[in-house]
């Protein structure tokens, strides 16, 4: 009897040409995760409350029958100006926008939520293929000194069966990840204060509806997107920055940081409108942080933020 191995796990994602039309996946649509939680079989469940004169389990009925699956990789560059990292489909299929320059790759937020891309993506579990089609989804990242920053991304798809298929032969092109650190991250700024960051978390946070309509198609919906985040940092005399009355006002500013110090290896991450709601006061050795969470705001629209490869 054969038995799956998860080690064997490749993931692949792919652009659909039309809304849930599945796209080929092959070996260069691949891309390496460190984490992966697949729900093949996603259901909203009915029980049928029969009453039929004597005790026992009721009967059941799926509905909204769905494939979720969550996977984290590495925040990593393509090492090339210009050209996108391996998972550039992913914030796609997030109702993301792809600035493609010759010297740069930006990505940020769509404009028409209803428009967003869909993907088709495959986990092959050692020659198990699962597939979900008109995936969409969301985003988060984490970075920490010391470690390697992440990206998480959640997705809901339309449930296909799955099939006995060989594994795809993957072709990697990620870059090894660098550590969060004094020497490759740089331009941090919190409402124009350039300070010792120990700590980063940014979500999307998009609001992802399945939906089977009567007399409609299966969908998946990015309804609406809420994003905010934390983010901690070594705490200053209140004569040099004063953070305090900052959260307690409607007052707005930007975040930003680097990530990268060469050409195709530089990631920039901007929030030109964070509005600070929450302050906390923790301690590392001995030394005050400040735990700060965010808002990020829309100015003029679709422009709450941006990443930046390049």
């Amino acid at each position: 009897m054969a038995v799956l191995r998860t080690s064997r796990t490749i993931l692949g994602a792919s652009k659909e040409s039309s809304y849930g039309s599945p796209a080929t996946i092959a070996g260069g649509d691949c891309f390496l995760v460190t984490e992966v939680t697949l729900t093949p079989v996603a259901t909203d469940v009915l029980e049928r409350t029969t009453i039929n004169g004597f005790p026992g389990a009721k009967p059941f009925i799926q509905a909204n029958t769905r494939v979720e699956l969550s996977l984290t990789l590495e925040l990593t560059p393509s090492g090339t100006a210009g050209t996108a990292p391996d998972y550039n489909e992913l914030f796609l299929g997030c109702g993301c926008v792809h600035d493609n320059q010759a010297s740069y790759n930006t990505f940020s937020p769509e404009t028409d939520l209803s428009t967003a891309d869909s993907l088709t993506i495959a986990v092959f579990i050692d020659g198990s293929r699962h597939l979900m089609t008109g995936a969409r989804g969301s985003f988060s990242i984490e970075m920490s000194t010391a470690d390697t920053p992440k990206l998480s991304f959640n997705f809901i798809g339309i449930y296909e069966d799955p099939t006995a298929t060989a594994n795809l032969s993957p072709t990697y092109a990620q870059l090894a990840p660098t550590v969060a650190n004094a020497a490759n991250t740089t331009g941090f700024a919190l409402h124009s204060y350039a300070g010792a960051m120990q700590s980063f978390s940014f979500e999307q946070n998009n609001n992802l509806y399945y939906s089977e309509l009567v007399s409609s198609s299966k969908q998946v919906r990015i309804t609406e997107r809420a994003s905010s985040g934390s983010v901690s940092f070594e705490s200053v005399a209140l004569g040099t920055k004063n953070f305090y009355p900052i959260v307690n006002s409607t007052a707005t500013g930007n975040l930003t940081w680097q990530h990268g110090q060469t050409a195709g290896n530089k990631i920039l991450f901007t929030a030109p409108t964070t509005q600070l709601e929450s302050i906390a006061q923790d301690e590392n050795e001995n030394y005050q942080i400040l735990n700060v969470g965010y808002r990020a705001l829309p100015n003029a629209g679709n422009d709450e933020w941006s990443l930046k490869f390049f």
